[in-house]
């Protein structure tokens, strides 16, 4: 080849270099949360750099686990379209019992639960997919709590050799919703609901940004969403693909939220109610 041919390929490889260098980025880019600037060459699933992070490739890199099982908890409320709702009532109660070895779901609990203040709003059907039938006859809070107890009971949760801990997309769930209604109805709340794991925290400490929600991490994660969004049982199913996504790039869970940290008595619905307000997709 003459030296203007091999000079004319050099200057070829470059030209392809560079546009498939501006594709990769504008792609990364896009892909970013916009509320989450990505800077050129930035990587934005970095395997390195948190203190918890295993060496281990993302593909069986799962370490060894505080906690025996987590327990995936996703409440679905009694909410009104642009209106605060008090007080704001679970109607959907699910749990999935997921291995703390290999990130498998081992069972599952699921309850609707029957408001006995406010009904359930067109606006809230649209956002969950629950309906006023679909509540009606079912067990209240009071009972569903007292039902709950008797499957972690059966499950094994109870004695002390098994290390659970419930993980949760935010912290509304068990900092705000629950307190708060049993709060409202004089209802005692059982201390395993004390304390959590944020996944939002646990994905911040793995990729390096916050999310805003269960459907941007699902996305960045290249995870197929299951089910209907803010259905609570579908949403349970697509946080513990996360979890399961986040454990096999190394990561070691640790506790997040404690309620002993807040004060119970300053908490309210309207301070951090998913459906208070018009839906923000603040947890899930």
């Amino acid at each position: 080849m003459s030296i203007f041919g091999i000079r004319t390929l050099h200057r070829l490889n470059q030209v392809l270099s560079s546009q498939v260098s501006k594709r990769t980025f504008n792609w990364c880019l896009t892909s970013r949360s916009r509320s989450q600037p990505l800077t050129q060459g930035h990587n934005p699933w970095p395997l390195e750099g948190s203190r918890q992070m295993a060496t281990a490739s993302s593909s069986d890199g799962i370490v060894p686990q505080d906690f025996n099982y987590f327990l995936v908890l996703d409440f679905e409320a009694t909410c009104l379209r642009q209106q605060r709702i008090s007080p704001q009532e679970i109607i959907e109660f699910p749990v999935l019992k997921v291995n703390g070895e290999n990130f498998e779901t081992e069972a599952t609990f699921h309850t609707y639960v029957q408001p006995t203040v406010h009904g359930v709003s067109e606006f809230c059907t649209e956002l969950t997919g629950i309906t006023q039938e679909m509540v009606n006859g079912q067990p209240t809070l009071q009972e569903t709590l007292t039902t709950f107890q008797e499957w972690m009971d059966s499950q094994g949760l109870l004695v002390p050799e098994c290390k659970s801990v419930f993980v949760t997309c935010g912290d509304w769930d068990l900092k705000t919703m629950l307190p708060t209604q049993c709060q409202h109805f004089s209802l005692k709340i059982p201390t395993y609901f004390n304390q959590w794991i944020n996944i939002k925290k646990a994905y911040a400490a793995v990729t390096g940004y916050f999310p805003k929600g269960m459907m941007p991490m699902l996305h960045h994660l290249d995870i197929e969403h299951e089910g209907k969004h803010h259905s609570g049982i579908d949403d349970c199913k697509n946080i513990a693909k996360i979890l399961s996504a986040i454990a096999s790039r190394g990561y070691k869970f640790t506790i997040t939220g404690n309620i002993n940290q807040y004060n119970q008595s300053k908490v309210k619905v309207s301070r951090g109610s998913r459906h208070g307000r018009a839906y923000n997709d603040s947890n899930t």
